[in-house]
């Protein structure tokens, strides 16, 4: 799938390219699979703090084999079935990436799982466990709970022992976070105003600790009011499209912090904290601690998979796949 200008996901255009070639340090893998992020859809919009020049290749994680390696790549090795992360140039049949950004998938999964366990599930828990600092027994309560980033922090954070309020538009999302398991949801489709929203938080949980925000827009100062005293509220987000304009009497009234997170920067600037969370995770991970996959649309239909998640309308993750995954399957 090709971006050739910006704007909406339906100009996406699909075709054919030459095979990639692996460089020195690079091996060529078959993508048997590619997830679908919010991020994909503000590359493509041209929207992303980062700009990509056009024309490019959307899609940030994959799954797959190693076809071939370049000088100096001995792992993995071809044939290895293998994940990994870039930021565009996963939504294709092939892709040349760094041996040293992938990492070996169990020779016997799902590749469109490995696919969907990267970038969401590397953001909710960095986000909770070293942004947020959330322990044990206190209540998280995140919004837009029913997509990517949010079903990763309903899992995750009862994974680190919190109480966890799912924060959905629908009933129908609202009931998703439930099955996750959420302790307590709440559909905002039956809370229409905000002195409503915050009486039922109060009523559910009296106030979270922790509050993940990836919606802003009113919500986010929604939620901050609804908070206990010196709580942390963590931006991940702007999936309304609206970033918030925080009133900062708040925070002095309520002594909370405000913190913010973005997993790129993040990995840049702390590796070190970076690798230790993702050593935590691969070891929930082995425990069955994953992503949910809702919907797995052919790599043709990406536009409709991306418009489906810009419109919010998405549960759990999407994934892409390819004639070569399917024929796997």
């Amino acid at each position: 799938m090709r971006c050739v200008r910006y704007g909406p996901p339906e100009l996406l255009e699909f075709g054919r390219l030459p095979d990639p070639e692996p460089g020195p340090g690079e091996v060529l893998v078959e993508v048997h699979a590619a997830a679908v992020n919010f991020p994909d859809v503000l590359f493509v919009a041209d929207g992303y703090q980062v700009s990509v020049p056009t024309p490019f290749t959307p899609g940030s994680e994959f799954a797959g084999v190693v076809l071939t390696a370049g000088a100096g790549a001995d792992a993995p090795r071809p044939g290895d079935r293998v994940r990994g992360q870039v930021m565009t140039g996963a939504f294709a049949e092939r892709i040349a990436v760094p041996a040293d950004a992938l990492t070996v998938a169990p020779p016997d999964g799902d590749l469109g799982l490995a696919a969907a366990g990267g970038v969401t599930f590397a953001t909710a828990y960095s986000a909770l466990r070293t942004t947020a600092e959330l322990a044990p027994g206190e209540w998280l309560a995140v919004t837009g709970a029913a997509g990517g980033v949010g079903s990763a922090a309903v899992v995750l954070g009862r994974a680190l022992g919190a109480r966890v309020l799912a924060v959905a538009s629908t009933r129908e999302k609202a009931a998703f976070c439930r099955d996750l398991g959420a302790n307590a949801v709440l559909a905002l489709e039956d809370h229409p105003d905000p002195p409503a929203v915050r009486e039922r938080i109060r009523e559910l949980c009296g106030g979270p600790d922790v509050v993940l925000d990836q919606v802003g827009g009113d919500l986010a100062e929604v939620m901050l009011r609804a908070m206990r005293r010196r709580g942390r509220f963590v931006a991940v987000g702007f999936a309304s499209g609206a970033i918030p304009r925080i009133p900062l009497n708040l925070l002095l009234l309520k002594d909370v912090q405000v913190r913010g997170f973005e997993i790129r920067g993040f990995a840049e600037h702390e590796a070190t904290t970076y690798a230790r969370d993702t050593t935590e995770l691969a070891a929930l991970r082995d425990k069955g601690i994953g992503p949910v996959v809702s919907a797995r649309l052919p790599l043709e239909r990406a536009a409709e998979a991306l418009r489906l998640v810009a419109d919010r309308r998405a549960t759990g993750k999407i994934v892409l796949t390819t004639a070569a995954g399917r024929a796997a399957e």
